[in-house]
């Protein structure tokens, strides 16, 4: 069991003790035992909230009859919401209603059967296959470092995958949206795979870092074109292309895309076109419920400005309903259920769902704590957004907006090390907040730290303004070394087996090729040598696992080479699209020598 127990000042007795102890206490990770929350009916979730549709809300009914109908066993909620109908909704939802149902509100298995044949279309039919303009079967100057003719032909495999994902909206879709969840993106789209038969934001940057190694230019840009879009309509990147996921968005990556496409084509007018919603985004997540002020950190003056995860939402994820509301289950009044719906909700648009990292007791998930935690990476990721476009705008001509934004970055950096770095670690750490409820500005206090291990507090090593300082560097190489992360197969993503999938013993992709990335950009030879260790033994057990069972996986479990992740709420899923693009990225970087075998050998 492990918990991390933030500091707070302590409470002078007084009236308002109580009231107080509620502001508090669903903050606290006590040292031995989870604590119950104290509820104040004066008090409601008055966070923001961006309603689903009416489609949406009929589908989750759907949901609950199908459950009940069909069982457990294989069944997936996301199925149910990812339906489209063949008639309208006023009609469909008439016939559902009219369902002969029995004493308990079941309908029998034939009868439901029946009504989903006759009025919707399967899961995935709203997306129909699109040959990739720019796809070709052997690119030239594909992977060139890649020398073993056994690594070439499964690069090749990957490479393939390409036109197996490629997807565009079905011509349905584009005349009658409203009975479909998924959005009409205008360009043709990349998929993760399986269940997820839609656009998700930050896979999409790995996807895209994939197709630059495939040669596959156009495709990324499209990539980049659908995400535009989104902002434009909603004002921010969504989750996922879907009408359930306008509530909240995932680790801001856009600009990144933008510029590693930029490097590689030279493209000034996608990059004109891209910066206005690039400003837009990195607004989004500097406003509102996103901005947090922490003053009295070392090594600054005044306040600091910086960044959380906070879904626009308080209610079960309808892709997960079912499951939220089980897990609500346990609390007795409306705010506790609707606090923790909201948790939920951000945790899942931190791309981490579900960590240790967001707990206060790590064997209990219903003590979530999103919004009360400052995350490193989150704020690294906008920094690193601060710097894309600084870089972006000087290069179409705009010098102010490059040095308005560069001069972001820098407070940005000093920001981080500040609230984030602890030297004695050599890490950056996670800051919980004294009252994540409540906007305002918060005092900085060390022992708020999370003190857990976690690979995100190495991601800052992905960006220049980190890696480019050697002295920060050797410490952190350091603790690297030394953090017990690096395992058999890759990168753990935490030292805490809570049963979650962003916890040990799974890696991910994006975690290894960030940290992998920044080593290996930093200059330093000792830092290069272990960056080409650990995409090694990432790209053995990518491969042994491919030969095993045929597919490249979303997650891995590192203990072991060859073996693929497990925990969470869903099964494991294939494809994939992220995990595909950091093999690609991780080849052309590093290569494999002729004579190398890539089995199992180096992690045995």
């Amino acid at each position: 069991m492990a918990f991390f127990q933030p500091h707070f000042p302590p409470i002078p007795f007084s009236p308002l003790t109580l009231f107080h102890l509620f502001l508090i206490m669903p903050l606290l990770r006590p040292a031995t035992a989870t604590l119950p929350e104290v509820f104040s009916p004066r008090l409601v979730d008055r966070g923001p909230v961006v309603p689903v549709t009416n489609l949406v809300k009929f589908l989750e009914r759907l949901q609950v009859v199908a459950l009940n109908s069909f069982g457990k066993l294989d069944f997936d909620l996301k199925y149910y919401v990812d339906l489209s109908l063949k008639f309208d909704l006023d009609s469909t939802e008439t016939a559902f209603d009219a369902l002969e149902r029995s004493s308990n509100g079941s309908v029998s298995v034939e009868n439901l059967k029946t009504f989903i044949t006759d009025y919707f279309d399967s899961a995935g039919t709203d997306l129909v296959y699109s040959e990739p303009v720019d796809f070709v079967p052997q690119p030239i100057g594909f992977l060139p470092k890649v020398e073993n003719s056994e690594v070439r032909a499964w690069a090749l495999d990957i490479h393939n995958f390409w036109k197996n994902l490629s997807r565009r909206v079905s011509d349905d879709l584009i005349h009658r949206p409203e009975t479909h969840t998924l959005l009409p993106l205008p360009e043709p789209v990349v998929v993760p795979g399986s269940r997820f038969r839609e656009v998700y934001y930050w896979d999409s940057y790995w996807i895209i870092r994939g197709l630059l190694a495939s040669k596959m230019y156009d495709t990324a840009k499209g990539i980049v074109i659908n995400l535009i879009s989104m902002i434009d309509e909603f004002g921010h990147v969504l989750n996922g292309a879907r009408s359930y996921y306008t509530n909240r968005s995932q680790p801001p990556l856009l600009s990144s895309m933008v510029y590693d496409i930029y490097l590689r084509t030279g493209d000034l007018e996608f990059v004109r076109n891209a910066l206005p919603a690039l400003i837009k985004e990195h607004k989004f997540w500097n406003s509102g419920f996103h901005s947090i002020t922490v003053r009295n950190a070392p090594g600054g003056n005044g306040n600091h400005s910086l960044s959380r995860y906070y879904a626009m939402w308080n209610e079960p994820r309808p892709e997960s309903s079912l499951l939220d509301e089980k897990l609500a289950s346990k609390f007795v009044n409306n705010y506790e259920k609707q606090h923790l719906y909201r948790e939920i909700a951000s945790a899942a648009e931190s791309g981490w769902d579900f960590s240790s990292r967001w707990m206060r007791d790590s064997t209990d998930l219903s003590t979530l704590a999103t919004t009360s935690i400052l995350p490193v990476d989150l704020n690294v990721f906008i920094l690193k957004m601060e710097l894309d476009i600084s870089n972006l705008a000087r290069a179409v001509g705009d010098y102010c907006t490059a040095k308005h934004f560069f001069e972001a970055s820098l407070v940005r950096k000093k920001t981080i090390n500040s609230i984030f770095w602890n030297s004695e670690k050599g890490q950056w750490l996670d800051y919980w907040l004294d009252n994540g409820l409540y906007k305002g500005t918060h005092t900085w206090d060390a022992r708020n730290q999370n003190q857990n291990v976690y690979a995100s507090n190495f991601i800052p090593l992905w960006i220049e303004s980190f890696y480019s300082d050697s002295r920060q560097m050797k410490k952190v190489l350091k603790s690297l070394r030394n953090s017990g992360l690096l395992c058999n197969a890759g990168i753990a993503t935490s030292m805490i087996n809570s049963g979650e999938q962003w916890d040990f013993p799974n890696g991910w992709a994006p975690i290894q090729h960030m940290i992998v990335e920044g080593l290996a950009r930093s200059g330093l030879k000792e830092a290069r040598a272990l960056a080409e260790d650990i995409a090694a033994r990432w790209l053995q057990t990518n491969y042994v696992a491919y030969k095993h069972t045929g597919y490249m996986h979303e997650k891995y479990d590192v203990q072991k080479c060859g073996d693929f992740g497990g925990g969470g709420e869903y099964v494991p899923q294939t494809g994939f699209g992220w995990s595909n693009g950091v093999v690609l990225a991780f080849l052309e970087e590093f290569g494999w020598p002729k004579d190398q075998n890539i089995d199992c050998h180096l992690t045995s």
